[in-house]
């Protein structure tokens, strides 16, 4: 290794970095004060009548340079970054220790250990008359078709006491229909940095190829499994942007995503350290 080269995680090699599987990709209307609260001060908000977008990417990676893992990312709101915008993760959750070294030291993300349980339940199905602007827009039934649930328990581990912090509950339902949408290529640029491990400000783009289709929301319950006065207020802050009204969820499937390695935008954030929530 040359000198001042970076160690990259084991596996994760040059970038950019590939990960395929499958998303879910859900909107929610966050609290422009809410979103404040995450988001450093000197980047500047998107947001119309107090509200910003935010929400959460769950994925689940059958193929990654870290092997197979699930991540839940937070998203506080977006940002402006002139012409265009920019997301910011308030929160990182992988069941991968690789991942998640990676995420903190590589693409300087707030990420953190948690398990992640699954299970399906089938479900009755229900008809109902179609209403709203995506049920039109999807021209199909699968709103009101579903034949089974998912239910994902998220459940963020302190290091190194493996001490249960907190549960997210998600109950997402199936889509019966066997179309998995049009395919699709997208761009996905965020920020990052402003952590303990990257005190810089970094931006990062994910360009994603996949078949997309919209679908019911998730549901999203939040359990405290432990009293910790340190993440008290941290957890508060990304569990407000999870519990806040969803708009539209996406799903990803035949995903391949490639992460472009973090550029340094600004060195401001060496004198300017917060607590990532």
């Amino acid at each position: 290794m040359e000198n001042g080269e970076k160690k990259r995680s084991t596996g994760y090699g040059r970038p950019p970095w590939t990960f395929r599987g499958r998303a879910l990709y859900q909107l929610h209307l966050v609290k422009a004060k809410t979103a404040r609260k995450c988001i450093p001060k000197e980047l500047r908000l998107v947001e119309a009548f107090g509200y910003t977008l935010g929400g959460f990417f769950l994925a689940n990676y059958d193929d990654s340079p870290a092997g197979s893992f699930d991540e839940l990312v937070v998203i506080a709101g977006i940002v402006w970054n002139r012409p265009t915008s920019c997301a910011w993760a308030a929160k990182v959750l992988v069941n991968s220790d690789e991942a998640c070294d990676h995420g903190r030291k590589e693409v300087g993300l707030p990420s953190q250990v948690a398990r992640f349980a699954k299970r399906i339940e089938a479900v009755p199905k229900k008809h109902r008359s179609e209403r709203g602007l995506i049920n039109s827009f999807r021209g199909s039934s699968d709103f009101c078709n579903q034949k089974n649930q998912e239910h994902v328990q998220v459940t963020e581990v302190k290091d190194p006491t493996s001490i249960d912090v907190c549960n997210i509950n998600l109950s997402i339902s199936v889509p019966s229909s066997k179309w998995m949408g049009p395919a699709i290529k997208m761009s996905l640029p965020s920020y990052s940095g402003h952590t303990e491990n990257t005190p810089e400000l970094l931006k990062y783009s994910c360009q994603i190829q996949c078949r997309v289709r919209a679908v019911k929301p998730a549901v999203v319950a939040i359990e405290r499994a432990g009293e910790d006065e340190q993440h008290e207020h941290e957890q508060s802050l990304s569990t407000t942007v999870l519990l806040s009204k969803p708009i539209l969820a996406l799903e990803f499937s035949c995903m391949e995503m490639q992460v472009q390695a973090p550029t340094v935008v600004s060195q401001y954030f060496k004198h300017s350290l917060r607590t990532t929530p």
